[in-house]
């Protein structure tokens, strides 16, 4: 990890008070709790950010495939999974930033909380560390096995051990590890602990 968090440059000139990096593995409910997040905070102030909606938008158009239905959580996209993180590696061993960059300009609506739902990478969390350094609050999102395979995951080859899933399990600095099995009292403390910071 690059040692410029505190560093206070900023793309374009978009300036958020507050960014969450949401993390976690596939089917832990990182799109449920940043909808909760969103919710609490209002939707006139925060504003959910996909890093990768830009991918999917680009890697739709580019195939000839439904950008909607890969941004939902239906089995469409687990059709085209693997060969789109395949894809995306190699634009981003191009361009680190390319889709964080493109997120931004095309997600933040000028809001004052961004809460970035798709984190997955050492040089994602890179990126927002060196552009918005202390307003970045770093958020891990888990689930037991027994959990993510009730929501419909299965292990796959290709998916589950590439970097996509796996880029950010020796990353050590998160500000909060919320446990999501669905036990709502979890989730309302850990939003009742962000209330303080809005």
């Amino acid at each position: 990890m690059a040692s410029d968090r505190g560093e206070s440059s900023t793309v374009e000139s978009t300036e958020p008070r507050l960014v969450f990096l949401l993390s976690g593995k596939r089917k832990s409910g990182k799109d449920y709790v940043a909808d909760r997040m969103v919710q609490r905070f209002g939707f006139d102030k925060s504003v959910i950010i996909r890093l990768s909606g830009p991918l999917k938008f680009q890697y739709a158009l580019e195939h000839g495939l439904d950008f909607e239905k890969l941004l939902d959580s239906s089995n469409y996209k687990e059709n085209y999974r693997q060969e789109m993180i395949s894809w995306s590696e190699r634009i981003r061993n191009r361009d680190p930033g390319f889709f964080c960059r493109h997120a931004i300009r095309t997600g933040t609506d000028r809001k004052e909380v961004w809460i970035v739902s798709d984190a997955r990478r050492t040089t994602d969390m890179e990126f927002f560390y060196v552009h918005y350094g202390d307003r970045v609050k770093a958020v891990r999102i888990e689930a037991a096995e027994g959990t993510r395979k009730d929501r419909g995951w299965k292990y796959t080859v290709g998916v589950d051990d590439a970097p996509s899933e796996c880029g950010l399990d020796q990353f050590h600095g998160w500000d909060y590890v919320v446990r999501n099995d669905g036990d709502d009292a979890t989730i309302e403390a850990f939003l009742k602990q962000l209330q303080y910071l809005i």
